[in-house]
């Protein structure tokens, strides 16, 4: 592994010399990159030789874009109680590939959250034990997470997309006098101007 310099993990850098692929984000405290075979060998001397013995949260990000070496990111985060630190170790599934060896042996509770990052990004993890969807009906199509995922209603009717509640069902084009006018949003949680916002008399 090669670590990001940093309080907690400069103690460590270059004592294993494997480096991953080369990534322009700093993570902070404690960032890994390692290429995908190092993949379970870095999680098992994070958990057993540097005392990062709890495992937090696993994810993906959508890199299929990326100008070079595109593919999804494979995130975990480890925690160690006893030197209150943490880590961050990443690693790139190349698009034309999306497997990835399962954390399972290593981290029990890396079970869900390789099967919800399997639904979301398409990300298959190798040797996972049941890896079936964990939140999307059966049948569901697609990768909801990923950019090149297509909302249904976009899919089915052009932007704006299906109405909104309380908006006409007349299919009428835009610009034309018959044409509903969307529902203005706001932000959840966010009450209507009207009933919060400048008064239109003085107080008396």
């Amino acid at each position: 592994m090669t670590a990001t310099p940093s309080p907690t993990s400069a103690d460590r850098e270059g004592e294993t010399g494997r480096g991953g692929p080369s990534h322009p984000h700093d993570h902070g405290n404690g960032a890994v990159d390692v290429v995908p075979a190092d993949w379970v060998p870095a999680l098992t001397r994070a958990r057993d030789e540097e005392g990062f013995t709890y495992f937090d949260w696993l994810t993906g990000v959508d890199q299929l874009d990326a100008a070079e070496s595109p593919g999804i990111d494979v995130v975990v985060h480890l925690w160690s109680v006893d030197r209150r630190a943490h880590l961050l170790l990443r690693t790139r599934a190349p698009a034309e590939d999306l497997t990835l060896p399962t954390a399972t042996g290593v981290f029990a509770g890396a079970s869900w959250h390789e099967r919800e990052t399997y639904e979301m990004f398409g990300v298959v993890f190798a040797g996972h034990p049941h890896l079936v969807p964990l939140l999307l009906p059966d049948g569901f199509e697609g990768h909801p997470l990923r950019k090149d995922f297509v909302l249904a209603a976009r899919a089915a009717k052009a932007w704006p997309g299906a109405k909104e509640p309380g908006e006409s069902d007349s299919d009428v084009g835009p610009g034309s006098a018959a044409a509903p006018a969307r529902r203005k949003t706001r932000p959840p949680g966010v009450p209507d101007p009207e009933a919060w916002g400048p008064r239109s008399e003085p107080l008396q």
